[in-house]
């Protein structure tokens, strides 16, 4: 096999022939490994290889599962990798060693999977572009001049320029469908609860966060998410997992849906024209396929949900930086000055700010559930915007010191009155406003790839589903995919 014709393959396709003995796990290893070395550079989407170790698996005769031999990558944050440091994309974490699997990586590897490589991510995870101090800038292969999105972008990246088929990632707002949707890729962020988590920590922000992938065909996205749902005994709370397989349940079309579909959003009034392009030819190619699709109101207050995300998150991000203190030792040289800000802000708040939000949570499920009576899927575009360019959302160096010392002064209260939040609400999800609903209420989304803008970036829209409609969306997502193909499309070489 030649690299052209490994690039050309999907996971599923690549299993197919290491199962009939047409190519061996290490040949594959390699060539995902020639394209790493050949683009990598440019892109800054892999920032850790496993060597050896991954050389041993691929070697192994007795290596088994559905993707037996397929080249992977997984995500430098909360899908460790026993015996290499995770670092969630900060220097406070360099060193942090893993001392065993976490549990999505560990059925990645009993899918057979290859694993070589960790991508890049934003500090923690904290935002929507892949651009860390410790790690720098991750760029788009469509345009590297633009950012593959966040969190999850350096896997993003990674599938896009073909160096694997599919990769891991992970969701807490968006973190899987805006790289998805910045990459011309399928990203599918499950129904709360479906997907592992730990052990190295419990429910990542109160649920709010989802395992899963990046993949360039629905197929891949189906069974890879197939791999790692199932049962967890030391879960918290048993959920009800899907009757059959996601894998079988898309070789079904989907019946007539209704469909709701809008751009509309109180963040960001007046998106992109190529967004609301995008979502109009969405439309009208689910109303040719036979969907009742009609344009509805916003059926939440993205507003009220926005502030009510970054408040938990916040929160959440606060406990991240407590946590490298004490497990490490990190000083504040060891955050981004933008990491500490926030920190900052989330401490003098207080803790009755994230149990209100967290409680408000039930105004937003309602509501979306309302909308879920009437219609069976919400769409939207996946980005306001096309991909922004890298540098776009930087602090600048002025307000990176000031944020510096207000953290050590513990100013917070005084940020906090400076309307600091509406800023940061407007900067961090202006361009992202869309994707969080599924986050705090729990349900599925998918965003797929049907829209290009005329400067040639992918510009992804977005499906969010009932409750445990992971299923459905999958199915739906076929649909588009053979009604409207993108596979075959790719950057020209970066």
């Amino acid at each position: 096999m030649n690299l052209d014709e490994y690039m050309s393959l999907d996971a599923t396709a690549l299993a197919e022939l290491v199962a009939a003995k047409q190519v061996t796990p290490p040949e594959l290893l390699a060539l995902a490994r020639q394209r790493a070395d050949e683009v990598n550079p440019r892109l800054n989407a892999i920032v850790r290889r496993l060597g050896d170790v991954a050389d041993r698996r691929a070697a192994d005769p007795d290596l088994s599962g559905p993707f037996a031999g397929v080249p992977f990558v997984i995500k430098d944050l909360a899908q460790e990798y026993r015996g290499f440091p995770t670092s969630s994309g900060s220097r406070s974490l360099a060193s942090d060693v893993a001392d065993r699997h976490a549990l999505v990586t560990q059925r990645f590897l009993d899918a057979g999977l290859v694993i070589f490589a960790m991508t890049n991510t934003p500090e923690f995870g904290a935002k929507g572009v892949t651009e860390s101090d410790y790690w720098g800038p991750a760029r788009n292969p469509w345009n590297t001049a633009h950012t593959p999105g966040g969190s999850s972008g350096g896997s993003g990246a990674a599938v896009a320029a073909g160096i694997v088929p599919a990769a891991g990632a992970n969701d807490g707002g968006g973190s899987i469908r805006i790289p998805a949707g910045c990459n011309g890729l399928v990203g599918l962020k499950l129904s709360r609860g479906l997907s592992p988590y730990g052990p190295q920590t419990g429910e990542p922000m109160f649920g709010m966060v989802t395992q899963g992938v990046v993949s360039r065909t629905v197929r891949d996205s189906a069974a890879l998410c197939d791999s790692i749902v199932g049962r967890d005994p030391h879960a918290a709370y048993e959920v009800a997992l899907p009757r059959g397989t996601f894998a079988d349940h898309i070789k079904r079309p989907p019946g007539a849906l209704r469909i709701g579909y809008s751009w509309s959003s109180a963040i960001n009034p007046r998106p992109d024209r190529e967004s609301v392009a995008a979502v109009e030819r969405a439309a009208s190619l689910l109303s040719d396929l036979g969907h009742r699709v009609e344009e509805v109101a916003p059926p939440y207050d993205d507003a009220a949900l926005a502030r009510d995300f970054l408040t938990i998150w916040f929160a959440q991000l606060y406990h991240h930086v407590e946590d490298a203190r004490q497990r490490t030792g990190a000083r504040d040289r060891d955050f981004e000055a933008d990491t500490l800000a926030v920190s900052e802000l989330a401490r003098a708040t207080g803790v009755l700010a994230p149990i209100f939000a967290l409680e408000n949570r039930n105004d937003h499920i309602r509501s979306l559930a309302t909308f879920h009576e009437s219609f069976d899927c919400l769409l939207t575009p996946t980005l306001a915007t096309p991909p922004l360019s890298i540098g776009a959302t930087a602090t600048p160096r002025l307000l990176q010191r000031a944020a510096r010392v207000a953290s050590t002064l513990r100013a917070g209260k005084v940020m906090a009155r400076s309307g600091i939040l509406d800023q940061l609400i407007e900067e961090s999800l202006g361009w992202v406003p869309y994707t969080q609903l599924a986050n705090i209420t729990g349900r599925p989304a998918i965003s797929v790839p049907l829209h290009w803008t005329h400067a040639g970036l992918p510009l992804g829209v977005q499906l969010v589903g009932r409750l445990g409609a992971d299923g459905d969306l999958l199915q739906l997502a076929a649909q588009l995919e053979e009604a409207r193909p993108w596979a075959h499309r790719h950057p020209a070489p970066a």
